[in-house]
């Protein structure tokens, strides 16, 4: 009997698993979406929201639920329209958050929501006052007016103009995917009925900072004194990376001003006493990815400390010990994200290590509630008991979906790249493994260049979805990439096509010879953002690859440096502007070597782009045309840096995968 009992356990088993479906792009895009958390005052409850995809409808939803805590069940709440960022009040009742452009409140006694604000220029991002029921937001004015009311006119008269030109008078007139229209982010202090007193953030700058900022870049004291800012006052914001933390004194209406450093400092944090203030803080002006620093200052006696002096990795996410004598911080390392515990001296101690985590925060005097996601699942919500070590998933957003599919596990290798340092990478077999046969590849190459990749789920380059159709992928964290200390990351700059193409290079040959399952015939490769240069990059370079796929990348330096809005990064990579340092621009520049294309190349990008502004996918594109080389233009008038509608998405991959399958099956 026990023997029956067994063989329909396999069975059964082998059902399952026959029932596995590789990855499809409904399945891939229709995931539920884990955002932002909340834990309520009394830790009895966690708020998030989760984002859903519709693709035949080509939008997404909003909706907010709520976590019980001790019964472990979770609900969504009934809240008409897209609702996110909850952010509780210090009842354990009511709860804040953004809907509509404006600022809504929930009622958990009556489950009724009422809206809050009717700011006209818009409001978000709730932050209430400790011991209040008056909160901070964010919204974008024109900073020459003088009171909220002036902002609300002119926001009136800019939604009605008939004359859609521009004039502009100084740098940046535009950031990332939407033009400034001169108008700046400030913080408005609202009374708990919504009525807008005062603006808390006046001049011509804003707050929070344009970029470079942190999750958290607004703050207030625990006795709700104190309101901690972040802004970048300099001159030219478009060269400089100099953001500062404020103090703003909620009684007498006075500023001060906390930093002195050139560089970068963001996300303010109070002790709990209300005694200490810490913040994160870079070495380098001008360099967006220095190494963050963990800084603690003393608000009684104005000493100032650096916590993390001589640790090798940059500071994340800040969280104070609720005893206030110590933090918690998270750091990129190694394709993870660890969380590390220092005290006032410096001593610095690993507490969870080799997960991929976001967010950070007390769920109880012992226990953490942080996101965590992997190559086959996304976030997640999870805590982990620092007494007991236990590790546990709170939220189960798209376990059925999960079940369903097969998904197999990113693994990582090591090899000798440039300058003779170990290089780590990533590799991916497609569903359906056969270690006994060949299947063609796809190396990806990550943006930034000062980025990495992890052991994560992407909502745009997912690993899953490029090795669904039968490819094994693989992914190196070149010279350049975050999370193996400072001076790996510096290696990239002033050297774009140096030390990370001798990486990609050494890579692929490692993977041919310790992979004997990839075939070394049908290989192709695609990149975006830096990326993307890095495709451009290859091309104009004997390389093995049947097929490249350039997702908005760099093509010409020099009109790249003209047309880019951030200028502080083309000026810290290349030495300075490019009439400054011409040799360095033209040295590193694919436009450089179109003589040399000959890799049949799809080319893709966003019309709405102005980090990479679209110019140079249509430059590289007629540079591939004009010398007859096979190549495809994936034009999008409707997309920035990424591709994020559903339909559009759809369309990309459809084009991504068709054009592998066009060389490499």
């Amino acid at each position: 009997m026990r023997i029956v009992s067994v063989w329909i356990a396999l069975i059964l088993i082998t059902a399952a698993l026959a029932e596995k479906h590789p990855i499809t792009f409904e399945d891939f895009f229709t995931m539920n979406r884990l955002g932002s958390f909340a834990v309520s005052p009394d830790g009895r409850h966690i708020l998030y929201d989760v984002t859903r995809a519709d693709v035949e409808t080509n939008s997404f939803t909003k909706t907010i639920f709520i976590l019980d805590t001790q019964g472990g069940t979770s609900k969504p709440l009934p809240i008409t329209g897209n609702a996110s960022h909850p952010v509780w009040q210090t009842d354990n009742e009511t709860f804040l958050y953004n809907a509509g452009g404006q600022i809504w409140r929930f009622d958990l006694k009556t489950l009724t929501a009422e809206k809050v604000t009717d700011f006209k220029p818009g409001a978000a991002n709730a932050l209430p006052r400790p011991h209040d029921t008056a909160f901070v937001f964010a919204a974008d004015v024109d900073p020459n007016c003088d009171s909220p009311a002036c902002m609300e006119n002119h926001e009136e008269s800019f939604q009605q103009r008939t004359v859609k030109a521009r004039v502009i008078d100084h740098l940046m007139f535009r950031h990332w995917n939407r033009w400034l229209e001169g108008k700046r982010s400030h913080l408005f202090l609202a009374l708990g009925n919504g009525n807008v007193t005062q603006d808390l953030t006046p001049g011509d700058y804003d707050t929070p900072p344009l970029d470079l900022g942190s999750a958290r870049d607004y703050t207030f004291s625990p006795d709700g004194n104190t309101l901690a800012f972040v802004r970048n006052m300099d001159d030219m914001v478009a060269i400089s990376t100099n953001n500062d933390i404020f103090l703003r004194d909620m009684k007498s209406g006075a500023f001060r001003k906390l930093t002195d450093n050139k560089a970068n400092d963001n996300q303010p944090c109070f002790s709990p006493d209300g005694q200490w203030i810490a913040w994160r803080a870079m070495s380098r002006p001008g360099f967006e990815a220095d190494r963050y620093h963990l800084m603690l200052y003393n608000l009684s006696n104005g000493t100032l400390k650096d916590l993390t002096p001589d640790f090798k990795l940059s500071v994340g996410t800040i969280l104070w010990h609720p005893d206030s004598k110590g933090l918690l911080f998270s750091s990129a390392e190694k394709g993870a994200h660890s969380i590390y515990s220092v005290d006032f001296n410096g001593a610095i101690q690993p507490v969870l290590k080799g997960h991929y985590i976001s967010g950070l925060q007390w769920l109880n005097a012992h226990t953490l509630l942080f996101k965590k996601q992997s190559a086959s699942m996304p976030y997640e919500l999870f805590s982990y008991n620092l007494t007991n070590k236990e590790l546990k998933q709170l939220t189960t957003l798209n376990k059925e979906k999960l079940s369903q599919l097969e998904l197999p596990t990113l693994k990582r290798f090591w090899f000798t790249g440039a300058n003779g340092d170990s290089v780590m990478g990533w590799l991916l077999t497609p569903p359906g493994f056969d270690p006994s046969r060949k299947y063609p590849a796809v190396q990806l190459i990550h943006g930034g260049p000062q980025g990495a990749w992890g052991d994560d789920y992407h909502f745009r380059w997912n690993y899953q979805m490029f090795a669904a159709p039968g490819y094994v992928v693989y992914a190196i964290n070149f010279h350049g990439s975050t999370g193996y200390g400072q001076d790996f990351t510096d290696a990239v700059s002033k050297n774009w096509g140096g030390a990370p193409y001798e990486d990609l290079v050494a890579g692929t040959e490692y993977v041919l010879e310790h992979f004997p399952f990839i075939d070394g015939e049908r290989l192709g490769a695609a990149g975006a953002s830096y990326g993307g240069y890095m495709i451009n990059w290859i091309a104009g370079h004997d390389n093995p690859f049947k097929c490249l796929i350039s997702h908005d990348g760099v093509f010409d330096q020099r009109s790249m440096y003209g047309s880019t809005e951030e200028l502080w990064f083309p000026e810290w990579e290349f030495n300075g502007p490019y009439w400054q340092n011409p040799e360095l621009y033209e040295k590193w520049s694919p436009s450089t070597r179109v003589q040399h294309f000959k890799t049949p190349m799809l080319v893709i990008h966003g019309e709405h782009d102005y980090r990479v502004p679209y110019t140079q996918g249509l430059q590289l594109f007629t540079a591939l045309q004009r010398q007859g080389v096979e190549s495809r233009l994936l034009f999008f008038p409707d997309e920035d840096h990424f591709v994020t509608n559903p339909q559009n998405a759809r369309l990309w991959w459809q084009t991504v995968h068709d054009w592998l399958a066009r060389y490499l099956k």
